[in-house]
């Protein structure tokens, strides 16, 4: 195993915070971060989960015999758990062979009457094939949400992602690039729609002052603690005593209950994230330029996939999701890596269905490209102090165990 790496690496690329982030000002942040993307006005929420929860009230709302939604069966578990407490049934649905996008022959075998919604899924800042959700979805009468939660700037045909669909949603939770610790964003390119969207949120979403000071007492200590001295105490050892205790989905934080937290933003977080905003152009481009620099070297080992982006897409790099050839090998160059500090990681650690505290929400299915490619995934994180001499221990481990 690799000696630990004396400061902790984070496993995604997120925007630090500075001490000026955090003086009051304006809540502008929704408006700030639409005229950045060069979208139509954003919702802000207080997670990406709520605003998929919103969307999907808002959607069963003017379709109310429609109850089942379309997911990757791969991606995060709060998905179905969002759709289980808007009174929705998740359908999760086998990725194509070695990719985050669904299975095409899958997607239309799944959908029919009864699909209220399809969700593609920017996975890990990659761009998505929204355009066969969108196909399928007209076919049958169903609307496309797209998850952009990972994707916040990513973009396609150069306009932003998450309004091909009838909504997307970002999320600006801990590490997601901008985040205000928690917090989502909500686009729809019609305006009636996002007014029936306003509508919902004010009625499921109040603003709850001890929700908003829990929050604001978080950001506080993701500004303090998002650097490499500081993460090994918020997520470093965290991450190994639930390895120690044999709990992988603990140690990446795939555990998760219900009810999920509904409430408003207050003004100081929205001002933090107006100031830190003004960055996110710069630290996509950065992300961008850092991946461009590491991704020749990632394809060179042998037996090593790096997923990438469609012609025509653009996406961010928070991290990199690679494919090994095998569940051996992959959980090989885990042993040496995950525990040392270098910010490598599993994104997700099952297929949906199979997370045990899931059962009775999402059904049982048979998913194998799915199971496949959570049991051969790892990531590695994209951070501004990841090191030349870093990537080289990452890239030696990887090319030694996939052998």
């Amino acid at each position: 195993m690799l000696p630990r790496r004396r400061h902790e690496l984070p496993p995604t690329a997120g925007l630090p915070l500075k001490l000026t982030d955090l003086r009051p000002g304006a809540a502008t942040l929704a408006a700030d971060v639409a005229a950045l993307l060069g979208t139509p006005p954003l919702a802000l929420t207080c997670s990406g989960t709520a605003a998929l929860l919103i969307a999907l009230a808002t959607l069963h709302e003017l379709q109310p015999a429609r109850r089942r939604v379309l997911m990757p069966a791969y991606t995060c578990p709060l998905v179905p758990l969002a759709v289980h407490q808007a009174g929705l049934e998740p359908v999760p649905c086998d990725l194509r062979p070695g990719h985050y996008d669904m299975d095409p022959h899958a997607l239309r075998a799944a959908c029919d009457e009864r699909t209220l919604a399809i969700l593609p899924t920017h996975l890990a800042g990659r761009v998505a094939d929204v355009d066969d959700a969108l196909a399928v979805a007209n076919n049958v009468g169903a609307c496309v949400i797209e998850d952009a939660a990972q994707a916040l700037g990513a973009r396609r045909d150069g306009a932003s992602v998450g309004l091909a669909g009838d909504i997307g949603f970002f999320s600006l939770a801990a590490g997601k690039g901008l985040s205000i610790y928690e917090g989502g964003l909500l686009a729809a390119r019609d305006p009636e729609l996002r007014e029936r969207l306003a509508r919902t949120a004010a009625r499921l979403a109040p603003f709850q002052l001890g929700w908003e000071l829990r929050r604001s007492a978080e950001l506080l200590g993701y500004a303090a603690l998002y650097r490499p001295h500081g993460l090994r105490l918020a997520y470093g050892n965290p991450l190994r005593k639930a390895l120690r205790r044999g709990d992988p989905v603990a140690a990446v934080g795939d555990d998760f209950s219900l009810p999920l937290p509904l409430h408003a933003v207050g003004r100081w977080r929205q001002a933090v994230g107006a100031h830190a905003a003004k960055r996110l152009p710069a630290f996509i481009e950065q992300c961008t330029a850092r991946a461009q620099r590491w991704l020749p070297r990632l394809r060179a080992i042998p037996g090593v996939e790096v997923l990438d982006d469609p012609a025509g897409a653009h996406g961010t790099w928070p991290f990199f999701m690679l494919l090994l050839p095998d569940a051996q090998r992959r959980d090989a160059a885990l042993e040496q890596l995950w525990q040392t500090g270098y910010g490598v990681s599993r994104l997700f650690i099952h297929a949906l269905p199979d997370y045990a505290y899931l059962g009775g929400i999402v059904p049982t299915s048979d998913v194998p490209n799915a199971r496949d490619f959570a049991a051969r995934s790892l990531s590695i994180g994209n951070s501004e102090w990841l090191t030349e001499a870093d990537m080289e221990a990452i890239c030696g481990v990887l090319e030694a165990s996939a052998r």
